[in-house]
């Protein structure tokens, strides 16, 4: 018995000794594992720094930040030599000086009135032929039209007798007829003389009246008094043309007139002289005022100012709609570009390019002022700046095509 009670003391205390070694190994196995623990987590907190750093070098890189970095910078571009010559770009420094201020106006090119001239029966008249047609230019003297008139005719006959009478009083002299029968010859002769000349026939034309056929007896010619251009010539062969009735308009078109239609209410201090520029679809004339209206014209509710334009090369013609300038220097000295000069930036302001530096362009933001014909005021930039003053459309192009890279070099 007292074995029995041995044998199971001595078990228990192996069983309870078995316990606290597995107890101070589970103890030591959990102390090494707890650093390892505390190990990953501050590794994780370092990685995620990196990251963060990671992503703001990402958003350092974002196009968006470059287009802000890039906005700091002026945008300019370097052009090579030969790339300047190809596209004809052509730089020059800008001072202040006197410019033409222009004032627009719409225009249209007239006949001058003081050199045309008007071809039309001086009595009833029936036309037999034409010898000049619309936009002939005639010389002085040339035939024109030939009609033929009752009247005419009659005082063809009239002259013809007046002429014989006169002719043969002459050689009797006064020792065979009164000084008085004389005299009235001369007086009939010289009455029948003038009424053919009203009626349009030259000297020659009446000198030549004896030697005409019967069958053409009322007829005659009408000629040109001016050199010109045939302008109109409404009729018909045997029509019936009353007197004064125009069947010819000849003008000098080497000297024309601009008739502008001015706004009543445009204050312009024009004087006699006073320059003008002419448009016609880009080709510039030099004209100059010779008149202007102090009535409004009724149908236009404009006022009318005739300016004087020379046509030497007979592009302007009379009809022709064209664009009046009117010309006015600066009171004060300006500088001033070209328009071509002047390009739109991405915002929408005016800019123009400046050099700086042999080749290296870039875009100077400037404010439009007053208009001088082709030029253009232009505030924001000193005098002697050198402005691209042709080619600007390219280096803009240039600047553009560098996409992010403002320089481009």
């Amino acid at each position: 018995m007292n074995n029995i009670f041995r044998i199971t003391g001595i078990a228990l205390v192996i069983i309870i000794g078995v316990f606290s070694i597995n107890t101070t190994l589970a103890n030591e196995s959990q102390n090494i594992t707890t650093p390892d623990e505390h190990s990953h987590e501050h590794e994780k907190p370092t990685k995620e720094l990196a990251h963060d750093h990671d992503h703001a070098n990402d958003k350092g890189n974002n196009p968006e930040n470059l287009a802000v970095v890039e906005d700091e910078h002026e945008v300019g571009v370097t052009l090579s030599t030969e790339k300047i010559n190809l596209a004809g770009i052509k730089v020059n420094a800008v001072f202040p000086r006197a410019h033409l201020n222009t004032v627009y106006a719409p225009g249209e090119v007239k006949a001058n009135g003081y050199k045309s001239y008007i071809v039309s029966p001086r009595t009833d008249s029936v036309v037999i032929n034409r010898h000049a047609s619309l936009g002939d230019h005639v010389k002085f003297g040339q035939q024109l039209v030939t009609l033929f008139s009752e009247t005419m005719a009659q005082t063809q006959a009239d002259f013809l007798i007046a002429s014989s009478n006169w002719k043969r009083t002459k050689k009797l002299g006064t020792n065979n007829i009164s000084e008085r029968a004389l005299v009235e010859a001369e007086n009939i002769y010289k009455g029948v003389f003038g009424k053919l000349v009203a009626f349009g026939l030259t000297k020659q034309a009446i000198e030549t009246i004896s030697q005409q056929d019967s069958a053409t007896f009322g007829q005659y010619d009408l000629v040109a008094e001016r050199e010109g251009v045939v302008l109109q010539d409404d009729f018909m062969q045997g029509q019936r043309i009353e007197a004064g009735e125009t069947i010819m308009l000849l003008a000098d078109e080497k000297d024309l007139w601009v008739e502008a239609n001015v706004p009543p209410n445009k204050e312009l201090n024009l004087s006699l002289g006073s320059p003008a520029l002419i448009d016609l679809n880009g080709f510039k004339y030099q004209a100059n005022v010779i008149q202007e209206a102090h009535t409004i014209d009724p149908i236009t509710r404009t006022r009318i100012v005739r300016l004087s334009i020379t046509n030497p090369e007979h592009k302007l013609h009379s009809g022709m709609f064209v664009k009046v300038y009117f010309q006015f220097e600066s009171s004060n000295e300006v500088i001033a570009v070209p328009e071509e000069a002047l390009i739109r930036s991405s915002d929408g302001d005016w800019t123009v390019f400046i050099e700086d530096h042999p080749n290296e362009f870039k875009a100077v933001e400037v404010t439009r002022g007053r208009s001088f014909g082709d030029y253009c005021e232009v505030l924001g930039i000193e005098a002697g700046t050198k402005v691209v003053t042709r080619g600007a459309f390219f280096v803009a192009s240039e600047i553009a095509k560098g996409g992010f890279d403002p320089h481009n070099h």
